[in-house]
């Protein structure tokens, strides 16, 4: 994978994205959005041709985005992660969000804040590694290696994640509490937040629907606004038509109304979205 760097500058915060992998989705897209008719079908391929391959299968790309101001520096969710990571009996692991950092002239230990979006495996699945995953990888700091071997890979960082995200831990992926959420504790690097919370730049906005406690970034200067969606938006259909459920949303109508809320924008304004899965990591809607 070659590793271009796109960003984007919304004041004195750069918004860099990084990508992990890509690879076509477990089922078929009609499956994904059952609502969805071939009109629509059509549009989306037009806005977004990318997001189908020639067997016409959804095609995702999987990315993490970090944001560097003056303040510090926060990445905004953990991609598919190592061969080991808990995405990987799906997605195309190993990700190559540690050579993305690389890139972008980012040192893991020098990230002061992780943004969970929210707890599904191909959001979180560089955010606590075993030591054999990443052995080239230095900074951990004395205490942060669990009793199973895991510790955060962005040793420094205070990872954030929503009370109703992990209240709702054994619903969504039980498994997770071993390997993700007991180790930044353990650790002490994690700090639940109860819904919107302002970050050293921007904040982050409960956008509850896809899971129970999803989340946001919006980062906002004068007219211009960047929204790090996570998954409030996973396909083109949905940024053409907001209304359309997706088959692994657990509460479709919150999740509608978190979306349109979100993309509702001012006249005189430009939004800019950041997706992990779509083609293009910025869109100026």
């Amino acid at each position: 994978m070659s590793f271009r760097i796109p960003h984007l500058q919304i004041g004195s915060a750069e918004i860099i994205a990084l990508a992990d992998a890509e690879g076509p989705f477990f089922s078929p897209r009609a499956e994904a959005f059952p609502e969805a008719t071939a009109t629509q079908w059509a549009e989306a391929d037009r806005c977004d041709p990318g997001g189908v391959d020639a067997e016409g299968r959804w095609h995702l790309q999987f990315r993490a985005y970090a944001v560097r101001s003056d303040n510090g520096l926060t990445v905004v969710d953990a991609g598919i992660g190592p061969a080991d990571g808990p995405a990987a009996s799906w997605a195309p692991v190993p990700g190559s969000l540690p050579a993305s950092l690389a890139a972008a002239g980012i040192d893991p230990a020098e990230v002061d804040t992780v943004v969970l979006t929210h707890l599904h495996t191909d959001h979180v699945g560089w955010a606590v590694v075993t030591e054999e995953a990443v052995p080239s990888q230095g900074g951990a700091r004395d205490g942060n290696v669990s009793a199973s071997g895991r510790r955060p890979y962005f040793p420094n960082a205070e990872y954030l994640l929503q009370r109703a995200e992990f209240d709702a831990l054994d619903t969504i992926n039980p498994q997770l509490r071993e390997t993700l959420t007991d180790p930044l504790a353990a650790a002490g690097r994690l700090r639940l937040l109860d819904g919107d919370t302002p970050l050293r730049a921007g904040r982050v906005v409960a956008t509850p629907g896809h899971t129970p406690g999803h989340q946001s970034v919006l980062i906002a200067h004068g007219h211009q606004t960047a929204l790090i969606t996570g998954d409030l938006l996973v396909h083109a259909l949905q940024l053409l038509h907001p209304e359309l459920a997706y088959a692994h949303e657990v509460d479709p109508e919150t999740a509608r109304h978190s979306r349109k809320r979100m993309l509702r924008r001012e006249p005189a304004g430009t939004l800019h979205l950041a997706t992990p899965h779509l083609t293009e990591p910025f869109l100026p809607v």
